[in-house]
């Protein structure tokens, strides 16, 4: 099959993963990224939150004239990966490329949390021959919008960018850890609250990513913070050195399961999440992965992990053979997606 994919390529997104992932699924993907022309105004202290406050609907006409200019041979099937930025007319023009456009999105466009960044997504989703959803509550609200079919999938790891290190004596020592938290720090979903916490119980919380500093509670946190953001294999690596790994939702997105739900258990790390219904469904309690309700409950469950290393080691090993059965890895949502295709055409 020929595919058109229009996604981003940063080191932030995910983006391209399911690209390659279409490609190793043996389809021709010819990739073309929307954010590259628009770089100048999309990086902009002044015009860049302008645009994405009014769901870059000044923007649409630069878009219309670049997919002239770059999408010109036909294809099979538009994939278009998140999708913020393309509205009616963007997708009517890609239609005239393919028979069937599919949008994928990881957020929660139809949600509250990032106010109008989706306004011209929503106004697109009736032009799209499958949108698929990673929340439940996503369905009906994509529905009474207009799609023509909704297909809620879970979120996804990568077989191979996630593909864990066979021989654990390969992970260098400064991605070695007792507890690990990888994520950003996010204004208002209170984790540095619940990760200090961690520590004020006594455990040594090692901490990755992007705006930590922030935090009003860095100061506390520093001595705990390791590095920025992390990709590639030492994503990998600090969630393979690691004796648990700590998963957070966010709350704006109305997560009940996260991409950490399923990258940490095929990477080879033991899940410590928030427990809820989805979670519950994806995985045995205390068989599979651990879960908590709040930051002192989770703080008893890793002083009592820490303790047992056979437990710990059940869970791991029970954690990455049930992920690896749900179906969760980009090539498994990928083939979803277009068997789900074929079915209407």
């Amino acid at each position: 099959m020929k595919i058109i994919y229009i996604g981003q390529d940063s080191s932030y997104s995910t983006s391209f993963h399911r690209a390659e992932a279409l490609r190793r699924l043996g389809h021709s993907v010819k990739i073309f990224n929307p954010y590259k022309p628009l770089q100048r105004s999309l990086s902009s202290r002044i015009w860049s939150p302008l645009h994405y406050r009014t769901g870059y609907a000044f923007l649409q006409l630069k878009l219309i004239k670049w997919l002239n200019e770059m999408v010109i041979d036909p294809a099979d099937l538009v994939w278009v990966n998140s999708g913020e930025l393309l509205g009616p007319q963007c997708i009517r023009l890609l239609k005239q490329k393919a028979g069937n456009i599919v949008l994928y999105n990881n957020d929660d466009p139809t949600g509250k949390r990032d106010g109008q960044r989706f306004r011209s997504l929503l106004k697109a989703i009736a032009h799209y021959d499958l949108c698929l959803v990673l929340r439940k509550v996503n369905i009906e609200e994509y529905t009474s919008r207009g799609a023509k079919k909704v297909l809620r999938v879970y979120m996804s790891y990568d077989e191979v960018i996630h593909k864990p290190f066979v021989d654990i004596a390969d992970i260098p020592d400064k991605f070695r850890s007792s507890v690990a938290f990888i994520g950003t720090w996010m204004k208002n979903e209170k984790r540095d609250e619940f990760l200090l916490k961690l520590i004020d119980h006594g455990l040594s919380v090692s901490i990755w990513g992007d705006h930590w500093q922030k935090s009003p509670l860095w100061n506390k946190l520093n001595p705990y913070y390791r590095g920025k953001a992390l990709g590639g294999r030492d994503y990998v690596a600090a969630i393979q050195g690691s004796k648990i790994c700590i998963g957070m939702l966010s709350k704006g997105n109305r997560d009940l399961h996260t991409r950490r739900s399923v990258e940490v258990p095929f990477v080879g790390g033991l899940l410590c999440a928030e427990r809820t219904s989805e979670h519950q469904q994806m995985y045995k309690e205390d068989v599979e992965a651990v879960f908590w309700n709040d930051a002192d409950e989770c703080a008893q469950i890793c002083k009592d992990l820490l303790k047992d290393d056979a437990r710990r080691e059940r869970i791991r090993l029970a954690g990455m053979k049930r992920v690896r059965e749900i179906n969760a890895g980009n090539e498994d949502i990928c083939s979803q997606a277009l068997a789900e295709i074929l079915k209407t055409n």
